[in-house]
């Protein structure tokens, strides 16, 4: 069974100084049986990323190196997430305070019975809240 990864585990992974147990075996599955997430996915790390060397903390060799590694993973990027914004998801930001950017995850997650790998508290609480199963991390 896949997982619907966000893009704070996504960035634990990549920051090495972030990347725990747990977030080690988030990606050895997701390497195994593959992941989900939305289309704002893809942005939403290569943002980090690039504003990590427009702040210092990285250079572009490091960021592009990120990404690479990132492609070659098998990614499937969800074809509704946009359909679903003004929608399930905008119900789900309202409900659980979240942004429409960590509801998108949950709104996938609960949609397709996947299990959520995040970091970020708020949305594991609403995760939980829909019964949507969580990764230990």
């Amino acid at each position: 069974m896949s997982i619907v990864l966000d893009s704070s585990v996504t960035l634990a992974w990549i920051y090495g100084t972030e990347t725990t147990d747990a977030v080690s075996s988030v990606f050895a599955r997701v390497i195994d049986r593959g992941g989900d997430v939305p289309g704002l996915w893809h942005l939403e790390v290569a943002n980090v990323l690039e504003m990590g060397v427009r702040r210092g903390r990285t250079d572009p060799a490091f960021r592009d190196a990120a990404l690479e590694d990132l492609s070659a993973l098998s990614i499937t990027v969800d074809r509704e997430t946009d359909r679903q914004a003004w929608g399930a998801t905008v119900r789900l930001a309202a409900k659980h305070k979240l942004t429409l950017y960590d509801a998108a995850y949950l709104e996938l997650a609960h949609r397709r019975g996947l299990p959520l790998a995040t970091l970020d508290k708020e949305l594991r609480d609403a995760a939980t809240a829909e019964g949507v199963l969580l990764l230990g991390l």
